[in-house]
């Protein structure tokens, strides 16, 4: 799981630190903290803006000292955080302009145990005196990562005071970036950017801009409680009268936009049966899918960092079970399940299993000889549907040698419906059929002659047996 984070402010040492440790507390109140739960590595890449623009004057100082401040005072927070590793870019710092270096980005103190105080010597000792290029630094910020390991979360942290000056297009950077499931949505905080620019950065996420000094700590209080606040949610998943009361069903949380799965829940109600807490990233745009039978999808699910969130989902649900009269018959047989009308197949349910579906009408195909179909079977709100089928009886086909041969449901005098055909392998030969009549024709492999075809009509009886001889 990735974020995607831009910012620039003056934040209190001490407001990070506790922040970060109320977030971590917060987290371990929730599931999360089973039985061998580790807290995510935290991976935060800081992009430094050095460019010419940065030497500026802004309100009593200038821009750089003012984020050279707000940077070090970060790191000297997060290094005292446990799960977390810090790395720095910095654009515009190495080619003065004219003429325009639009390659001038460098990865300068990468990721590492230990190393805030390698930044700190690198942020005090930057001149501004190049161009902008914030796209190429994006694009090449996405690689700075080392490889992706289980459980870990990548953030960008731009600090910049303007736009792009290469023909970069960092929208599209951060488009295909969330596309492929490397970055989430960023945030983007301007230092005293014009306010006819913000269009250039809301396309590249959620975007603030601190239009002085004073405004810099506000900007910065909301950005990091945006990105670092502990998010609470609840999936209530509905029944028939809008109560949360379905559960024990697994619910997965995708990014939206790059369709990764983030999060996957067995549904659970807690002791007061009640849907339990969860913790969420609330930075992604959600798509949510309970997998019941058949499953529902719950799209464009948006959390709100610091606030409650519910996500509802009308799943209603009602149990089916197939049985026979004897116990005994057909056990490890599955049946298909289908909505009503539609052929696609739901579920393979084992006969004499309990399965949960959504309230509805459903078909039923059972694989039995001859073959049952049952229409319109009615799943109802906490209620189990029962469905009983009759006993087979057996049938023992006896040939004075193999040949060729079909087995016929008589459905009346004049109609019949092919159910079965004889394995031309064997002599002998046991089937399993429902009750009713049924006609066997066969004919043997050396006999020769149309005539020599044998025709007989049996009836099957529940639990009975019979024997037929087809010579």
């Amino acid at each position: 799981m990735k974020h995607f984070l831009l910012f620039s402010t003056p934040v209190p040492r001490f407001f990070v630190l506790v922040l970060f440790n109320l977030f971590i507390s917060i987290a371990g109140t929730s599931q999360n903290n089973a039985p061998g739960y580790q807290p995510p590595e935290t991976r935060i890449l800081f992009i430094f803006d050095a460019s010419q623009s940065m030497a500026g004057t802004w309100q009593k100082e200038s821009k750089i000292a003012i984020a050279r401040k707000v940077m070090i005072d970060i790191v000297d927070s997060l290094e005292l955080l446990p799960n977390v590793k810090m790395a720095l870019r910095v654009y515009g710092h190495q080619s003065p302009v004219p003429p325009q270096n639009c390659n001038d980005t460098k990865l300068e103190v990468p990721f590492a145990k230990d190393n805030a105080a390698l930044i700190r010597q690198k942020l005090r000792f930057l001149v501004p005196k190049g161009t902008t290029p914030i796209a190429h630094s994006l694009e090449l910020g996405g690689g700075d990562f080392p490889p992706d390991v289980e459980n870990c979360r990548n953030i960008i942290i731009l600090v910049t005071d303007g736009v792009e000056s290469c023909d970069g297009d960092a929208c599209l950077v951060s488009q295909d970036l969330q596309r492929r499931g490397v970055v989430l949505k960023p945030f983007v905080i301007g230092i005293g950017i014009d306010e006819n620019f913000e269009q250039t950065f809301n396309c590249i996420g959620n975007y603030y801009n601190a239009i002085s000094e004073e405004k810099l700590s506000e900007v910065m209080d909301v950005v990091i409680s945006q990105a670092l606040n502990a998010t609470t949610a609840q999936i209530n998943l509905l029944d028939q009268s809008s109560r949360p009361t379905e559960t024990n069903v697994n619910c997965t949380l995708f990014d939206r936009v790059s369709g990764k799965i983030i999060y996957n829940y067995i549904h659970t109600l807690n002791h007061r049966g009640l849907p339990d807490t969860l913790i969420l990233d609330h930075i992604p745009v959600y798509r949510m899918r309970v997998h019941t039978l058949p499953p529902v999808d719950v799209d464009n699910i948006k959390l709100v960092a610091g606030k409650h969130t519910i996500i509802a989902a009308d799943v209603p649900q009602g149990t089916l079970v197939l049985k026979v009269t004897d116990p005994v018959q057909y056990r490890g047989v599955e049946f298909i399940v289908r909505k009503a009308g539609d052929m696609a197949t739901i579920n393979m349910q084992k006969m004499y299993a309990e399965e949960k579906y959504l309230v509805g009408k459903y078909d039923i195909e059972i694989p039995v000889l001859p073959r049952i179909y049952l229409k319109d079977v009615d799943i109802k709100q906490s209620h189990t549907t029962t469905v009983e089928i009759q006993r087979p009886g057996m049938v023992t086909l006896l040939r004075s040698s193999v040949g060729f041969g079909s087995v016929y449901l008589r459905k009346s005098n004049t109609q019949e419906e092919w159910i079965y055909n004889l394995d031309n392998t064997v002599k002998n030969e046991s089937l399993q059929l429902q009750p009713g009549k049924y006609r066997v024709v066969f004919r043997a492999l050396n006999a020769k002659q149309t005539l020599y075809t044998v025709n007989k009509v049996f009836e099957i009886r529940a639990g009975g047996t019979d024997v037929i001889q087809l010579y």
